[in-house]
C-alpha cells in the first residue's frame, strides 16, 4: 500500500475584515510565507481577493489549501488572522486505502 508523506488535505476560508487590495495581497504573501517557513507540507495554495461586506465595509477572503500531517496547527495558525470557516480536513491516506477520506 502506498503511503502518503502529508497525509491530511486541510482547506479553509479566511475573512479579514477592512482590508484593502493591497493590504489583501500582503496578507496572501504572508501567509503563503509563514505556512511554508512554519509547517511541513506540501500542495501550498493560497489565493485572497477583496469586497465588500454584509455591512459595506471592505473585506479579503482568503482561500487556503495544504497538504500536511498537522492540520491543527495551520488552522490555529489561522484563527489568529481572522474568521475561518468552510474547513475541510480529509485523509487522503484512507482514500488512497480505499476508505471515506
Amino acid at each position: 500500500m502506498e503511503e502518503i508523506e502529508f497525509r491530511y488535505d486541510t482547506q479553509l476560508l479566511l475573512d479579514r475584515y477592512g482590508l484593502d487590495e493591497d493590504e489583501a495581497d500582503d496578507l496572501v504573501d504572508e501567509i503563503r510565507d509563514h505556512i511554508t517557513d512554519t509547517f511541513s507540507g506540501d500542495c501550498l495554495l493560497v489565493a485572497g481577493d477583496t469586497g465588500e461586506d454584509d455591512i459595506g465595509g471592505e473585506k479579503a477572503t482568503i482561500k487556503l489549501h495544504y497538504h500536511t500531517n498537522e492540520p491543527w496547527l495551520v488552522l490555529e495558525y489561522c484563527r489568529t488572522l481572522g474568521e475561518i470557516y468552510d474547513i475541510v480536513v480529509e485523509d487522503m491516506q484512507r482514500q488512497t486505502n480505499g476508505l471515506k477520506g
